[in-house]
């Protein structure tokens, strides 16, 4: 009865919500997925349009005001100004993961960030933008150079299956710049892989010590997609940041 009765009072667990990034979409966040279900956490992996950081950030600010319980908010690549534009404000979020994420301060965009350090070598690898009835262009990796650029710690097999399915980006939304950064108010980890082709790791350490992360993880010979080549230790930094008081 008495083990009953603390199971009753012990809090539910955090939700945590995923947030992909550009050339990619929510099955990147498989494998994470299945560790964290596993260990009883909710877990939604959202849709990220990729059209505009204001709109993406809004998407993903209306679906936590939909979770009644406390929220993990995790993001990667260009998840991550996403993450730090809808959790601006929101008492509801008590962690932010960046997983190979941009966290920009006010004024800076993702294209700022990534292309501030030497290291990154996206650019030659984008195919020819397609342009769009709006005005706009959309940006997708050449699928013939995605492994190398995005995934190359991901079997040959894997990686041709994401290039395939990798979702655009519109070059708007790679240079529009972030307002305020829910980091400055909200606690951080990082983790990022140190053959990052897409955002180098200096990158990556300078952010991390900006916002002064509770826990920042290089994870040795990971690409840009580390939650899909090294699941367990994305999942295992989410829960920390879960659990942490």
């Amino acid at each position: 009865m008495a083990g009953a009765t603390a199971a009753l009072a012990s809090p539910a667990k955090p939700t945590i919500v995923l947030v992909h990034g550009a050339f990619a979409d929510s099955s990147s966040w498989n494998g994470v997925v299945k560790i964290l279900e596993k260990d009883g956490y909710p877990v939604i992996a959202a849709s990220n349009p990729l059209r505009s950081l204001k709109g993406d950030a809004q998407s993903v600010a209306d679906l936590l005001t939909s979770i009644k319980t406390p929220v993990v908010l995790v993001g990667h690549s260009y998840g991550g100004p996403v993450i730090t534009e809808a959790a601006y404000g929101n008492q509801n979020v008590k962690a932010l993961v960046y997983v190979a994420g941009v966290a920009p301060d006010a004024g800076e965009s993702t294209a700022d960030l990534s292309g501030r350090f030497p290291g990154g070598t996206l650019g030659p690898t984008l195919a020819p933008p397609v342009a769009l009835a709006d005005g706009g262009k959309d940006l997708y990796i050449q699928q013939e150079k995605f492994h190398a650029q995005f995934a190359a710690d991901v079997s040959e097999v894997d990686a041709k299956l994401m290039a395939a399915t990798q979702r655009p980006v519109t070059v708007a939304a790679l240079n529009e710049k972030s307002t305020e950064p829910a980091w400055k108010t909200i606690p951080s980890w990082f983790v990022w892989g140190d053959k990052d082709k897409n955002i180098p790791p200096q990158a990556q350490v300078f952010m991390a010590e900006r916002a002064h992360a509770k826990q920042a993880i290089a994870v040795k010979g990971a690409s840009h997609v580390v939650m899909v080549s090294n699941p367990k230790v994305v999942a295992s930094l989410i829960e920390k940041a879960a659990s942490a008081q």
